[in-house]
């Protein structure tokens, strides 16, 4: 069936080619795929409803009104018509419609990769990489029928190259059988105290160590909480693998730590699911996510082990990414904290992003915001470089001014029982897997107000811009004073760092917050910088991540500093 008889560019939707990636040949115009296709937010929402959100920055959570579903679809979700258009006009060029929402502003089309391309007048091919693998991709720009300019907001599931890497650090040979620490019986508020034998880590911890250097609320263990820990695998190809087993979180939850294991509940958005694989160096290399899965989940499930852990699983692209963000934002499972490990340079010259890509990311984070539900984004791995081979880059979707960015710190502790935080750095051990936590300036986003007073730098970079200053907070990320996690295999303990680590933390702080306070912190980045610049949090003054240097007060290092929570408790509720 022939093109509609007018088409233009979908704004924001270049595809530049990836570099070193082979070309195969022309894909399959006989395979079915799925495209998700988002389209604008309401173009009339209701003032009052407007007025509640806006006024969030100013108040404290427990002083926030809670945003109906209905109000939420007004505000942020897609006119009904829209919906209409675009699914009336798809089944004119044989398409086949599925799961229209109006609070996700997106629909599912599904046809053959030639329909597909006719529709949208691209050219899908196969490629080759050889560090990301096989991938469907395209050049150029999508386009779409002239009257739906304006309405269509992005087209995603054309290109399937892989969007996100983990931010994870490990030492390699770092590794131990669980069972040689399991002679003592001595426990430590609860945990194990594994400093006193032979640890073959000396500086590192147990999360719920790290919770209680970082005065988390004692008492409150996140009940009542629904956290997403957003878990990625899986590609075209059906590989890479990631995932957990129950048998050895359980293991590590009750033998090893001595506590219980939290409810964990599984939502596959796209790809296998669960799938575990062997996280070994050599999977690792192939992009098994395993690591990551388990970082995540041994570190909120023993911080915050009273809240219920919903693991979304979905692919390493972009429509991934998205769908799973507005399903975990609309679902019914409520959430109230999301924990994301995951990231790519924000103007990352392989292009990993498409501008219409971020657009699309962070208009999800800011409906996220209605919903009262914080969003936790470790800042990168890399330094001020961010992987990028010259210049000072920062990570997204960390630079999205909707999210909590995380910065890494080096933390040391005291002798002796309790122990406290005897010094604290930015964590930068180039020397080391040449790990440094992310952070500077957005190329991308302006500086939201919010850090109006935050004294954020102008760019290193050639034109030396202000913009949006990245990370907002920090917590331990190096692998050297990382966590000590259990293993997939179940039977060894390993230490690990990286911002993956650091944001988890955050994500489990705040589930003990929202505890506390019997209200949702929600959105915490204007209250933060209002209230917590001076006095509340540990402002770190030493270290640099490569372009820029730590100092009192928020820098592009650490942000504001790391949790102390007892006096981010007080600081946030009712005065």
């Amino acid at each position: 069936m022939p093109n509609h008889k007018a088409m233009t560019v979908l704004p924001g939707s270049t595809r530049k080619p990836v570099p070193t990636a082979k070309l195969i040949g022309k894909s399959d115009p006989n395979q079915n795929i799925t495209v998700s296709i988002y389209v604008r937010r309401n173009p009339n929402p209701p003032a009052p409803a407007v007025q509640k959100v806006a006024a969030f920055d100013k108040q404290l959570p427990g002083e926030r009104p809670k945003i109906t579903n209905e109000e939420f679809n007004a505000l942020y979700g897609a006119d009904p018509a829209d919906l209409k258009k675009v699914a009336d006009w798809a089944k004119t060029v044989d398409l086949k419609v599925n799961d229209q929402s109006v609070a996700k502003r997106s629909m599912k089309v599904e046809g053959t990769i030639g329909a597909i391309e006719k529709a949208f007048n691209i050219e899908l091919n196969e490629y080759e990489h050889p560090e990301e693998g096989h991938f469907r991709g395209r050049q150029g720009d999508v386009h779409i029928p002239s009257e739906l300019l304006g309405v269509i907001s992005g087209v995603y599931g054309l290109d399937t190259r892989k969007v996100g890497d983990e931010r994870i650090r490990k030492i390699n040979g770092r590794s131990a059988d669980w069972k040689l620490f399991k002679k003592s019986n001595k426990k430590l508020h609860g945990v194990t105290a594994f400093a006193k034998l032979s640890n073959p880590w000396p500086g590192t911890f147990f999360p719920p160590q790290i919770a209680q250097l970082y005065q988390y609320p004692p008492g409150l263990d996140g009940t009542g909480q629904n956290i997403a820990i957003f878990a990625f695998n899986g590609d075209s190809s059906g590989d890479p693998r990631g995932g957990y087993k129950l048998a050895s979180l359980k293991t590590y939850f009750e033998q090893v730590l001595g506590g219980k294991t939290p409810a964990i509940q599984d939502v596959v958005v796209q790809g296998p699911g669960n799938d575990p694989g062997p996280d070994s160096e050599a999977s690792e290399k192939n992009g098994d996510s395993t690591g990551e899965v388990m970082l995540d989940m041994c570190v909120v499930g023993s911080v915050a082990p009273g809240a219920k852990i919903f693991m979304y699983f979905t692919e390493f692209t972009t429509q991934g990414w998205l769908d799973a963000l507005s399903e975990a934002i609309t679902d019914a499972n409520d959430v109230s904290v999301i924990s994301i490990s995951y990231g790519n340079p924000e103007d990352d010259p392989d292009g990993a992003w498409t501008a219409m890509g971020v657009k699309q990311v962070n208009d999800a984070f800011e409906a996220a915001i209605a919903k009262q539900i914080s969003i936790c984004v470790a800042a990168g791995d890399d330094g001020s470089s961010d992987q990028v081979s010259s210049g000072a880059h920062v990570d997204f979707p960390a630079s999205s001014p909707n999210v909590l960015g995380v910065g890494g710190t080096k933390l040391l502790a005291t002798a002796g029982s309790p122990a406290s935080i005897a010094n604290e750095t930015v964590w930068n051990e180039t020397q080391i897997q040449d790990g440094a936590t992310g952070g500077g300036i957005s190329a991308i986003f302006s500086k939201p107000d919010y850090q109006g007073g935050a004294n954020v730098p102008v760019s290193v970079n050639p034109g030396h811009v202000v913009g949006r200053g990245v990370p907002d907070v920090a917590a331990v990320g190096d692998p050297v004073t990382g966590v000590v996690i259990m293993h997939v295999n179940g039977t060894k303990l390993e230490p690990i760092g990286g911002t993956s680590a650091s944001a988890p933390l955050w994500a489990s702080l705040i589930a003990i917050l929202n505890q506390g306070l019997n209200a949702r912190c929600g959105f915490l980045n204007p209250i933060l910088y209002d209230k917590a610049e001076k006095g509340v949090l540990n402002d770190i003054t030493s270290g640099n991540n490569g372009a820029y240097s730590a100092g009192p007060g928020w820098d592009a290092c650490t942000g504001l500093g790391s949790p102390n929570g007892q006096r981010l408790l007080h600081a946030l509720a009712p005065q």
